[in-house]
């Protein structure tokens, strides 16, 4: 990172301290509240700048961004979807700073957390996108049913279509993030038949959309990914499905725990065996870290204690397109089958080719080795 670039940063920050905030009290204060120390708020600024892979002498600006992270407003629309990506960010026993920074940023609209209903929350939203157009970011939630013209989702006294809305508030979005793996690529919605025609929002808009996928994401990924845009006014560097590659651009294999006992050929045979209390791989039954890109084992769930390969079931790799179909048995290993999506195969880059073509060689030597051994042995 030069110094021009770092120049550049500052000085969009100073800019942004110019404009009126919305928030009550100063994120400082809000976190003291909360029970966090400016300490705690300097060491999640720093892992925060580790995370979107910039130098440590991006961490005073990554604090400064969330200190004026309710300057730039956010619209959030609710799709096709389950809510369980607002759910997973808000809902927590003990708020994490990122939960925070969130209810921190200026929201202009959320009809699943607002307190305005009816016309009120229309109202809301039409004010948010005139007072703000052109500067608003776009977060959207859900994928969108394309059959007979979108009528498959309507809402709103206008019965207007989620496509309509969609189409409408992403023409004077600053930037769209697809939050979740419904918006990003359709989801369980997109699922065959898929009677909906459901998609994601990248494949219904004409402009560039950042995909953060995940059934849920990680809230790191969320909050990472609109401090980038705070910082630099721009998205970050992506990979062939749009996903930031600070999040998705290594496999949920490569980072995993128990990939050490992938490499010595120890795994779970079945659930509740001795290799399952050893915490052997689980790659034998089902997990698939090794087509996955996503950081959850870094970053983990539930205030960084778990993840779902760490509670003891594998990665069903819902972080990737068409997912619930082409990973499903969840519980089987995908050795014994062409992989459906080529697309789905490809990788964040020219190094996630190395790394598959390495992980590909070993499933293959291990799928073959199961064959011709005792699994008990």
């Amino acid at each position: 990172m030069n110094e021009a670039t770092l120049q550049k940063v500052k000085e969009r920050i100073e800019a942004l301290k110019k404009l009126p905030g919305m928030g009550e009290k100063s994120v400082s204060k809000m976190l003291e509240d909360s029970g966090f120390t400016r300490r705690d708020f300097l060491k999640w600024s720093a892992a925060m700048a580790a995370m979107l892979s910039l130098p440590t002498s991006f961490t005073p600006l990554i604090a400064e961004a969330a200190e004026v992270s309710d300057r730039l407003p956010v619209i959030w629309l609710n799709m096709a979807e389950c809510t369980g990506c607002s759910e997973s960010l808000i809902r927590s026993d003990a708020p994490t700073i990122d939960n925070l920074i969130f209810n921190y940023i200026n929201l202009q609209y959320h009809d699943t957390i607002m307190a305005a209903a009816g016309w009120q929350a229309e109202e809301n939203l039409k004010e948010g996108m005139e007072k703000f157009k052109g500067r608003y970011i776009l977060c959207v939630e859900g994928g969108i049913p394309t059959n007979m013209d979108g009528q498959y989702l309507t809402m709103g006294p206008h019965a207007e279509t989620g496509l309509e809305l969609l189409t409408r508030a992403a023409n004077d979005a600053a930037a769209v993030i697809s939050v979740g793996t419904c918006s990003s690529f359709g989801g369980i919605q997109a699922a065959a038949p898929n009677p909906t025609g459901a998609k994601g929002v990248y494949q219904v808009i004409n402009k560039p959309v950042i995909n953060v996928p995940g059934c849920p994401p990680s809230a790191k990924n969320i909050v990472g990914t609109i401090l980038y845009v705070i910082l630099f006014g721009a998205l970050p560097a992506v990979d062939n499905f749009n996903r930031p590659k600070f999040a998705y651009g290594l496999r949920i294999h490569d980072l995993c725990e128990r990939r050490g006992h992938f490499d010595a050929g120890e795994f779970v045979e079945q659930f509740g065996d001795a290799g399952a209390e050893n915490g052997f791989c689980l790659y034998k039954v089902g997990c698939k870290g090794p087509y996955t890109f996503n950081n959850c084992s870094r970053e983990r769930f539930n205030q960084h204690t778990s993840w779902p390969v760490q509670a003891g079931h594998g990665c069903i790799g819902c972080s990737e397109p068409d997912f619930w179909d082409s990973m499903a048995p969840y519980e089987e290993p995908l050795a014994n089958k062409k992989y459906d999506s080529p697309l789905a195969d490809a990788t964040a880059d020219s190094y996630g080719v190395t790394i598959l073509t390495v992980a590909g060689v070993a499933i293959a030597a291990h799928a073959a080795l199961s064959a011709i051994k005792n699994p008990k042995e």
